[in-house]
């Protein structure tokens, strides 16, 4: 327990770091966390005797890094399509095509990239406190969840939520999660418009309504990390974080909080006055 705290506390400190940084410090490390997921899921399926096509999901993510930057949804549609494309047509010339491996190739692309890519969108925000705003409620929203779900979980107990895909969790914990990421998002916007005033940002309404949406998905990227990883008879991606497990085991409800996020932002830019 010691170790996980430890290692907990200087991985928050570590994206803080990054955070107030921004710019291309906080792209290169989100490129370096997604490389790194996309590996262990593939790691994973090629333990359970799955042959994916592992090249497209990296060349997909190197494609759209600095695209989504720049263009941000302009680009998200082509790219993924060019990249299943390629994925089907080299399933399709092997000497045995298998569904199979057709579908865990596609997997990291829509599951890890896909995310990956909105998170990097975010940085196209033209107004920096606003894309700030919007980056913070990524992280929020995702380790808020997963903090308020372990404590509400263990102190409540009861009903098991999906006890075939992880049988820790609860109910309560589930209920428990979805408040916490209501809360830090709401109190995330809520910072932002006080000690920024002159800056507009988005009525209150609207980011507790992103922390609803946003809070679901994040527990499902939970949900479905550990079912790949029941899949595949693991335990854990890997052991880069003592106590803590992989990079994907510290980033599966953050991807899917940032795909809600990224959707936010294009919502705010287009339909939202400020």
């Amino acid at each position: 327990m010691v170790q996980r705290t430890v290692t907990g506390i200087l991985l928050s400190v570590a994206l803080a770091v990054l955070l107030y940084l921004g710019g291309w410090f906080f792209a290169v490390a989100v490129f370096v966390a997604v490389s790194l997921c996309i590996h262990e899921e593939l790691r994973a399926f090629a333990h359970n005797d799955e042959h994916p096509v592992c090249w497209t999901s990296y060349a997909a993510l190197t494609i759209s890094a600095p695209l989504m930057m720049y263009y941000s949804a302009v680009t998200i549609i082509p790219t993924i399509t060019l990249i299943i494309f390629a994925i089907l047509f080299q399933i399709m010339r092997r000497e045995n095509p298998n569904l199979n491996d057709l579908m865990v190739s596609v997997l990291p692309v829509i599951t890890l990239v896909l995310p990956g890519m909105c998170l990097l969108g975010i940085m196209d925000t033209p107004l920096r406190r606003m894309q700030a705003m919007l980056l913070t409620m990524v992280f929020t929203i995702a380790v808020g969840g997963d903090t308020f779900a372990l404590f509400v979980g263990t102190w409540i107990g009861g009903k098991k939520l999906c006890p075939r895909i992880s049988p820790h969790k609860t109910v309560s914990g589930a209920i428990g999660g979805l408040t916490g990421s209501v809360l830090l998002a709401w109190l995330t916007g809520f910072l932002f418009a006080r000690f920024l005033p002159t800056e507009a940002f988005p009525p209150m309404w609207a980011n507790i309504v992103v922390g609803v949406v946003g809070g679901v998905a994040a527990q499902m990227g939970d949900l479905f990390a550990s079912m790949v990883k029941r899949h595949c008879g693991i335990k854990d991606f890997s052991n880069l974080f003592p106590g803590h497990g992989g990079m994907l085991d510290r980033m599966d409800s953050i991807l899917f909080s940032a795909v809600i996020v990224y959707s936010y932002r294009v919502i705010i830019m287009t339909f939202i006055p400020m």
